[in-house]
């Protein structure tokens, strides 16, 4: 069965309302959801897991990936702005990312292109 990775935000006093309906909207073999937050914000969630594949995604989760050797987050968008910044502009698919500069981070899109959210783990809920 192939999975993906997903992340639902969420906020603090919302953790266990985010985490139920994950548990009861999606199918996660695992049946694991790992909770990290932004180190400067601590009221800011992130809910990780591994789901089985399927294009339906529910409110504030979008599909991410997860470069294990350093515990990094980041959307293809957000590499590919990565990239960008530090390729000098352009978007080499081939270029080596330094992933020890996003080592225990979220790596997203925004306005400006992209921003490192450094994370913070807050639990592993297993059922």
């Amino acid at each position: 069965m192939k999975t993906q990775l997903l992340c639902t935000f969420a906020h603090l006093a919302n953790l266990n309302i985010v985490t139920e309906y994950i548990q009861q909207n999606y199918d996660i073999p695992e049946r694991r959801i790992f909770v990290f937050s932004a180190d400067t914000n601590p009221n800011s969630l992130y809910c990780t897991y591994n789901a089985s594949q399927s294009d339906r995604r529910g409110q504030n989760t979008i599909s991410i990936h997860r470069k294990k050797e350093t515990n990094t987050l980041y959307t293809v968008n957000a590499l590919n702005e990565v990239i960008r910044a530090v390729n000098n502009g352009l978007l080499d698919k081939s270029f080596q990312i330094d992933w020890t500069h996003y080592q225990n981070s979220f790596i997203l899109t925004n306005d400006n292109g992209y921003r490192v959210i450094s994370l913070v783990f807050v639990k592993r809920i297993s059922w």
